[in-house]
């Protein structure tokens, strides 16, 4: 930057040069002055002024006049007289670029000490010295206040916020129209179970049933039975003592009762033909069932069944009879001789486990023991279809094992059939035994045998339990088809 040197010697900065660019056309008439007009103001307002003719100035509000003019008598003017130019040249020069750094753009930017300086006087002055510390009692009142005074006033607030939080918590109760306090109202008087219910039955039959519990070296099994005497005798299913015929002269058989008392039961006596057995318990008055007579029964009847089954012990059924003398027959395998009794048909929902456990009437008689049930293909459980012997055969038989340790049934002697054609339908005589009852009474290979009795027979099996309805030694009539001709002989009954 050029600097020039005035009269006095003093360095003066030069003024920078003027730069016009260009002026584009287009913004020129745009922007430019109008045509005529070559100053910045409008020549109309000094065309109305004749020539010579000056316009005075208003002269300055007073008030205006008041706070910023001179006071009276006052001369002085900011600007420097020109006489005082030439004492100039002794201080230093104002705009001098070596002095003024906002002046020079190269100089490095400081910072400079305070303007004014203060005084060591006035610092020592200046600083605060630290005065005592307000205590509570000066902040909360402003002055002292006495250390009883102060725990009064905590037990009085400490009582109105119990009361605030009481008030509180009754208002929160009472507008809650959701939660009360509420004792709810219990019947005193017990549900009536007049005589003859189930449930009247069921508590009466109940401690007379058990679970028995085989276990044999490999393996057990569980089944249940019932008590028919004072002395501990308990009647039961031969396939429940026995495991299905796989007698173990090791076996231990266990009878656990209602109450959960368990005790070791002795086998008397079983009697594979029909599916029974008894076994005795030691036990001090024990609730015995008593029996009632099947032959009464009618379908329809309602019965229940009691016992363990599946493992669930104490179980208690209920259903209807729905058929009576309904012969059945099981086994039979390996060369023994099928089991076959006349059967009471229930109902009663009857699965494994309830073997051997007790059918009762609607007064809680026992009218059959348990011993099977008819399921569909492929299904091991419960259908509708369960079988009981009758009460009337069960009590007979039991008196045999308990008296004799044996049972003896009636035997015809003849092995037969199953036949139904159009002239004729019932047992057909397959072979008869040497000096067999059949034998000694004239049955022939090839009779067809109908009625025994007073009993029908439609097929071998309703033979077999005609015959065994009655005793050794006794006689009995027999209706047989032979060579389109119907004959009636007498037979007396041997012993198997």
């Amino acid at each position: 930057m050029n600097q020039n040197s005035d009269s006095t010697g003093e360095q003066r900065l030069a003024p920078r040069p003027l730069e016009r660019p260009a002026v584009d056309p287009g913004a020129a008439a745009v922007f430019g002055r109008p045509n005529g007009v070559s100053g910045a103001f409008s020549p109309t307002a000094a065309a109305r002024l004749s020539p010579g003719e000056v316009t005075a100035v208003p002269p300055t509000p007073e008030a205006l006049v008041s706070a910023f003019g001179r006071p009276a008598g006052e001369t002085a003017v900011l600007q420097r007289p020109p006489g005082e130019r030439a004492d100039a040249a002794e201080d230093e020069a104002l705009w001098a670029a070596e002095s003024d750094p906002w002046r020079d753009p190269a100089a490095g930017a400081v910072i400079g000490p305070p303007a004014v300086a203060k005084d060591e006087d006035e610092e020592d002055d200046a600083e605060t010295k630290s005065g005592p510390l307000l205590s509570l009692s000066d902040v909360l009142f402003g002055r002292r206040v006495k250390p009883l005074a102060l725990g009064i006033l905590g037990l009085v607030a400490l009582l109105v916020g119990a009361a605030g939080g009481f008030v509180g918590w009754l208002v929160a109760r009472g507008g809650d129209a959701l939660t009360s306090d509420v004792t709810l109202a219990q019947a005193e008087a017990g549900k009536e179970r007049p005589a003859g219910s189930v449930a009247d039955i069921a508590t009466r039959v109940r401690p007379a049933v058990v679970s028995i519990e085989v276990k044999i070296a490999q393996g057990g099994g569980t089944g249940s039975g019932v008590v028919i005497d004072g002395s501990g005798y308990i009647v039961t299913n031969w396939h429940v003592v026995t495991l299905e015929g796989r007698a173990d002269q090791s076996a231990k058989i266990s009878a656990v009762f209602t109450d959960g008392t368990r005790t070791e039961a002795q086998l008397v006596g079983t009697d594979p033909k029909t599916d029974l057995a008894v076994i005795k318990v030691k036990v001090t008055n024990p609730t015995v069932l008593q029996f009632g007579d099947s032959d009464k029964l009618q379908v329809g009847d309602t019965v229940l069944a009691v016992g363990s089954p599946l493992g669930l012990t104490d179980t208690v059924t209920e259903g209807i009879v729905s058929a009576l003398h309904r012969p059945v027959v099981a086994g039979g395998d390996n060369g023994e001789s099928p089991i076959t009794y006349d059967a009471i048909q229930t109902d009663a929902a009857v699965n494994q486990g309830n073997s051997g456990g007790p059918l009762v009437d609607s007064t809680g008689a026992l009218v059959g023991i348990n011993s099977a049930i008819r399921s569909s293909a492929g299904n091991t459980g419960s259908v509708g279809l369960g079988f009981a012997i009758p009460s009337n055969d069960a009590k007979r038989i039991a008196e045999a094992i308990i008296r004799d340790g044996t049972v003896k049934h009636a035997d015809l002697g003849a092995n037969v059939k199953s036949v139904s054609a159009e002239t004729a339908e019932g047992a057909q005589v397959v072979n008869v035994t040497d000096g067999g009852a059949a034998a000694k009474a004239g049955l022939a290979e090839g009779d067809v045998i109908r009625k025994l009795g007073d009993r029908q027979v439609r097929n071998a099996a309703e033979l077999t339990v005609a015959v065994r309805q009655h005793q050794p030694g006794q006689t009995v009539p027999v209706v047989l088809a032979r060579q389109g001709r119907e004959l009636t002989i007498q037979v007396t009954l041997q012993s198997d």
